[in-house]
């Protein structure tokens, strides 16, 4: 049972999730018409969950909170309660499927079943339908949830054969069960948290020069302590939500790097902070200091992309970069030359990896202390955080659910703390697709956000952003 455990990251997901900070992330695929059946889609689906079987399962607390919760099977496992259907009003524009998306992503999971849901919405203009996917934080991180993706859909056309469903539940552990194993675990955790330590089975030099790098990284996170930048971004949110999104081309990401510098990551970056810099400004807010930016990154290592697919695991392999958006530069090839001198330096710092490593050390806390721990350190860092800004490449060729061709995907990413806007990026067959999320009450003016972020590519486009060089870290960069 103990194999079944939360990690650390896994059940922080958990405790931070209040009334208001719902902590699942999700995607909105817009496909070509007309959807599949019911009946036949939800075949499909209970046939690919055999190499997902997380979702059939429940999260279940251990007596007491003696240790982190467990997964277990749900014995009561109904997939018509998972996968919805629903239809937009005339005229099934933008506009409507944004409202719902915010409408879905604002009700909490059910954490009596397994933490998903999917949405099949009819009635898009173009005859095109539109799928929902809902799925707690706890259960799969962002780079995982796109390998998911590609387990639900196809790479062609024609349907692949749906395989006929046989699971059966396994029995409910007993709560005297649970409570022995807990002790076990909580027996086993320092041999296992030392070995799970990035670098610990390095030796001599190798391993001091890890760890100084670590401990670097470390003292950078240590920086969260400073407070961030006084703006409207941040402050009380309520459950409701507000979704939006903007567009662009992997080509045109990928001329602006090549034309001005930088790295993929970083334009995307100067793109969003063009649109936080528009919103500002419509809030006629003086910009003096940049925004920080909490920026999550995979450490999931290349060899193990598709080892969580083969074996049905999906535990969160993620850390986190802390960057500050330079709003207050009126430049926009200075904001992103800005933001590529910070991103490198933050990667040379190994700011990532400690926040790995600090999470792994977590596990040496047993549950209820780490439960209480994680709400005060979460809450100190979102208190210094301005907004959240996540970016997850995903497929560059085209996927298929049941023969209809999926047009595009937008991410959802959640709110949570005094953070009022985030933002979120998905890569897929040549696009690059923003989905900003907002609190209901404090964030009317979404799509001004959204108009910058597309706004700001096309400036880093113009002609006048291709002259010079950009400097980064004493290397030049055409532009």
């Amino acid at each position: 049972m103990s194999n079944d455990r939360l990690s650390p990251l896994d059940a922080s997901f958990l405790t931070i999730e209040d009334s208001v900070s719902h902590m699942h992330i999700g995607s909105v695929c817009i496909f070509e018409g007309p959807p599949p059946p019911q009946k036949k889609l939800v075949a499909m689906i209970s046939s690919k969950l055999r190499l997902v079987p997380r979702y059939r399962q429940l999260v279940r607390p251990v007596p007491g909170r003696f240790s982190r919760p467990v997964w277990v099977d749900d014995p009561h496992f109904n997939i018509d309660y998972h996968v919805r259907r629903s239809a937009l009003p005339s005229p099934g524009g933008e506009a409507e499927l944004r409202r719902l998306v915010g409408r879905v992503m604002s009700q909490q999971l059910d954490r009596a079943k397994p933490l998903w849901e999917i949405w099949v919405v009819e009635g898009l203009e173009d005859g095109r339908w539109a799928m929902l996917c809902k799925t707690h934080h706890c259960l799969v991180d962002g780079v995982s949830g796109t390998e998911l993706l590609a387990v639900v859909m196809d790479l062609s056309p024609d349907p692949s054969p749906v395989a006929l469903d046989t699971w059966r539940p396994e029995a409910q552990p007993s709560s005297l069960r649970l409570l022995v194993d807990a002790v076990s675990d909580v027996a086993s955790i320092p041999y296992r948290q030392l070995r799970a330590l990035p670098g610990a089975a390095l030796a001599g030099r190798d391993a001091v020069v890890r760890l100084a790098g670590l401990s670097g990284g470390a003292l950078r996170l240590a920086g969260l302590l400073r407070p961030a930048s006084p703006t409207s971004l941040n402050g009380p949110i309520g459950p409701h939500r507000r979704w939006a999104w903007a567009s662009a081309s992997v080509d045109d990401v990928k001329a602006v790097r090549h034309e001005v510098g930088g790295t993929f990551n970083d334009v995307v970056l100067a793109a969003i902070t063009s649109g936080f810099r528009a919103l500002l400004l419509h809030r006629e807010e003086p910009l003096v200091a940049p925004l920080r930016t909490m920026v999550p990154v995979s450490v999931r290592p290349r060899d193990e992309a598709g080892k969580a697919i083969g074996d049905g695991r999906f535990n969160n392999k993620v850390s986190a970069m802390f960057a500050d958006l330079p709003v207050h530069l009126a430049d926009p090839v200075a904001r992103l030359g800005a933001i590529s001198a910070q991103m490198e330096d933050l990667k040379q710092a190994k700011e990532a990896l400690a926040g790995e490593a600090l999470t792994a050390i977590s596990g040496f806390a047993p549950a209820m202390l780490l439960a209480l721990g994680t709400r005060l350190v979460t809450q100190t860092a979102l208190r210094n955080l301005n907004t959240v800004t996540t970016n997850v490449p995903g497929p560059q060729l085209p996927l298929y659910m049941r023969g209809r061709r999926l047009v595009k995907a937008f991410p959802f990413v959640p709110l949570a703390g005094q953070l009022r806007v985030t933002v979120a990026i998905f890569s897929y067959d040549g696009q690059v697709n923003f989905g900003v999320t907002g609190d209901y009450d404090s964030v009317p003016d979404l799509e001004i956000l959204c108009s910058g972020i597309e706004q700001g590519l096309a400036e880093l486009r113009e002609p006048s952003a291709r002259t010079g060089a950009l400097s980064v870290n004493g290397r030049r960069h055409r532009r």
